[in-house]
């Protein structure tokens, strides 16, 4: 039993030293920069902040890049990149929610200037290091907080994502974004609108569908498989046994606790962040359950929508999220059409149905 018990200590006893080593090399990179005078904000430690990572083709639009790296290979792509390093590139899908998010960071820094918990923006990109200056240009240009840059040179970013631990992580490429997913970190492929919206810029708004998305796919599987009486009755009798999580629920739990610093100084009415469940269910038939799992996990959702099956799009464009995170392509597809930019959770038996149509 001892040799057993001695055996078990030493992955916890490991795993503790790396991370006091850890905390000394924050601690003498701190003193480091403590005794550097600078106005920029310093990035807060993974371990606090809300970590979002966005890759270079969220962030900007580089259709033409991507064009060129796709036809013509990866050198004629970074001769391209070089030689126009001094042009700006063009805002991308996951742009303006960045903005919203840095927004969001200035307001808990006037409030808790030295609170760490707030969002920190990692650009996790599988491009060259070749082809950073130009991102860093374009960057500045905008006036974006983005310190961080992991610049993979094609390699995958599952083992950077992980060790930023990264709650969210943002690309246009589904492969990787299925990678991260299978992780187990909260990812979606963005995509563009197909029409320019006017986002708020005092309020940071962010749109969840339900199933698969904040929770997981189980009631999901019943209305697949057996249709929609079916999974009426189930969600009737189950009404008060809480849904298990989905792959976005994380970052709810994290948008609430910044959410509860503001109401904390009195700001509940004035909060930069604006949460909006976007649901197919109906009301009567199978909200209740949903709210009540909500309830379970002490988070709040600022506004809950049951369409009972119509369309999302329209309801979207009255509220004007800066991200709208669902689990269906066809509902992704009905949001863009109308000006909403969408990010695609490839997680669930939906994603088993879209591949067999």
């Amino acid at each position: 039993m001892s040799g057993s018990g001695s055996e078990e200590s030493q992955p916890s006893q490991a795993a503790e030293d790396g991370q006091q080593e850890a905390e000394r090399d924050w601690a003498a990179a701190k003193a480091f920069y403590d005794n550097q005078v600078t106005q920029r904000v310093r990035p807060p430690k993974p371990q606090n902040a809300i970590t979002v990572a966005v890759s270079s083709r969220a962030l900007f639009n580089l259709v033409e890049e991507q064009r060129i790296y796709e036809e013509q290979g990866l050198e004629k792509y970074v001769e391209y990149q070089q030689n126009n390093e001094n042009v700006i590139l063009k805002p991308g899908p996951a742009f303006y929610f960045v903005k919203a998010l840095e927004r969001v960071n200035a307001r808990l820094l006037e409030l808790y200037p030295d609170d760490e918990e707030r969002f920190d923006i990692v650009l996790m990109t599988n491009n060259h290091a070749q082809v950073g200056v130009r991102l860093i240009n374009s960057i500045n240009h905008y006036g974006l907080t983005i310190e961080r840059f992991c610049m993979t040179g094609g390699e995958s970013p599952i083992g950077y994502l992980t060790a930023y631990l990264t709650n969210l992580y943002l690309s246009a490429d589904c492969d990787k974004v299925q990678e991260a997913i299978k992780a187990g970190i909260a990812s979606a492929t963005m995509f563009t609108a197909n029409k320019d919206v006017v986002y708020s810029d005092t309020q940071l708004r962010v749109a969840f569908d339900g199933d698969a998305v904040i929770f997981s796919d189980e009631s999901e599987q019943i209305f697949k498989e057996q249709g929609l009486d079916r999974f009426f009755e189930h969600e009737q009798l189950n009404e008060n046994k809480p849904l298990a999580q989905g792959p976005l629920k994380g970052f709810l739990e994290d948008l609430g606790k910044l959410q509860k610093k503001f109401y904390a100084k009195n700001e509940r009415l004035n909060c930069p962040i604006r949460t909006y469940l976007v649901t197919a269910r109906s009301a009567a038939s199978s909200g209740a359950r949903v709210l009540k799992t909500l309830r379970s996990w002490g988070l709040e959702i600022d506004e809950a929508l049951f369409l009972a099956g119509a369309p999302k799009g329209p309801v979207l464009v009255k509220i004007r999220p800066h991200i709208f995170f669902d689990d269906q392509m066809f509902h992704i597809e009905g949001a863009q059409k109308l000006g909403t930019i969408a990010a695609h959770v490839p997680y669930g038996i939906a994603q088993k149905h879209q591949k067999s149509t």
